[in-house]
């Protein structure tokens, strides 16, 4: 399979757009609008100079014996080359075979479009979707499209992440599964920002002209099974740390905060927070975190490590110096080593969030001192039980580790 381009249906960089990700996007990373040449024999989707763009990576659309189309097309006009067969356009649910030997079922979607499922000759399976779509009616491990896991999947991983995370939920996309990111625009910076986003969702990009063997799993990325997010207070630690999971079904968001009864401004955090997430999340508010990560199940966004150490601090009479001296600063050492020693042991994927506050301007008091000394322990016994940490900065994402 060759992918003769991975952008947007503008491309990328777009005509004469002046943002940053657009005056950036040189080299490997500037993309003409995505098309699929598989084997040689089946076209999917069109884009201007499609013979040169073909001649570029080392192919021949002289034996295309199929053209589809998958989504209305808006970017720049497009060339029918004389000797191709007429694109079209595959009704929903309908299935039909290539003289290639290749089988081709056209997939509905919940946007406007029509995805396609091609199968090879030897059975190797990949799922194309068009910009800004997914699949419709998958409803659990039984309702995907076709039969098992694909081999490869193509998708606008970025744009719509839940997309992906249906996929997963319905079981036809698994850890073998190449998951590859296109339809590529510029909301995204391109280059090394772009390749970060798409490996903590379990997907890679290529330049345009790549040509890939669909059932090679060896550039699969590994996601971390434990992810510590950093950041300062607006710094986008939690946002990025939704986003390292929007892509995965049934994900449970533990709520260490909890309720606080006529703080308004509280209740608008926590009702920001709420509206950022994904429609199939649930949401536990607890500070019971170990029962969590002992457990079985989906995903868990820990958010956030700061309110979990204020509430084990008011468990412990941490606040007050005398109970500190006398018993505190143990029963909290031992709260701490509890959660610790669960964050090493769970089997679950957790993306945690906590504050960095050791740069910041020294407490006046000593329990505020306090507060910020062992918050930075924590953070670097949690940390060290973590595959990936990263510190968020002014929105830009930091790996530490």
């Amino acid at each position: 399979m060759t992918l003769l381009g991975t952008g947007a249906p503008e491309g990328l960089p777009r005509p004469d757009c002046p943002c940053a990700s657009c005056a950036t996007a040189t080299g490997d990373e500037a993309r003409a609008a995505t098309a699929l040449l598989v084997d040689g024999a089946v076209l999917l989707d069109l884009t201007p100079g499609p013979a040169f763009a073909a001649a570029r990576a080392g192919r021949s659309i002289a034996g295309v014996r199929q053209v589809l189309l998958s989504h209305p097309h808006d970017g720049p006009a497009v060339e029918f080359p004389a000797g191709l067969p007429a694109p079209v356009r595959v009704p929903d649910g309908r299935e039909l075979s290539v003289i290639s030997g290749h089988r081709v079922r056209a997939v509905a979607l919940d946007a406007p479009g029509t995805g396609y499922e091609v199968t090879g000759p030897e059975g190797e399976r990949l799922l194309y979707l068009p910009p800004g779509t997914a699949p419709a009616g998958l409803n659990g491990p039984a309702g995907g499209p076709g039969s098992g896991p694909y081999d490869m999947v193509l998708l606008d991983v970025l744009g719509r992440p839940d997309a992906l995370a249906r996929l997963r939920g319905a079981g036809v996309v698994t850890a073998t599964t190449d998951v590859l990111g296109v339809h590529v625009d510029h909301d995204v910076p391109p280059g090394p920002e772009l390749h970060r986003r798409l490996a903590t969702a379990g997907a890679r990009a290529v330049p345009d002209g790549t040509t890939l063997v669909v059932g090679d799993y060896h550039a699969v990325p590994d996601l971390p099974r434990r992810t510590l997010v950093l950041g300062g207070a607006r710094s986008g630690k939690s946002v990025e740390a939704e986003r390292r999971l929007e892509s995965f079904p049934d994900v449970l968001y533990v709520a260490t905060g909890g309720t606080r009864e006529g703080d308004a401004d509280w209740a608008a955090r926590v009702a920001l927070h709420r509206d950022r997430r994904p429609g199939s999340w649930r949401t536990a508010e607890t500070c019971d975190l170990v029962p969590l990560l002992a457990a079985d199940g989906p995903p868990l966004l820990i958010d956030c490590l700061a309110l979990w150490l204020t509430d084990a601090m008011d468990s412990a009479g941490a606040w007050s110096d005398e109970t500190w001296e006398g018993g505190g600063r143990e029963a909290l050492a031992a709260r701490v080593a509890e959660l610790v020693a669960a964050v090493r042991a769970t089997r679950r994927t957790v993306v945690a969030v906590s504050n960095e506050v050791g740069s910041g301007i020294v407490p006046a008091t000593p329990s505020g001192r306090r507060f910020r000394d062992e918050l930075g322990r924590l953070n670097v016994l949690l940390g060290g039980q973590c595959e990936q940490v990263v510190l968020v900065v002014a929105g830009q994402a930091l790996p530490l580790r």
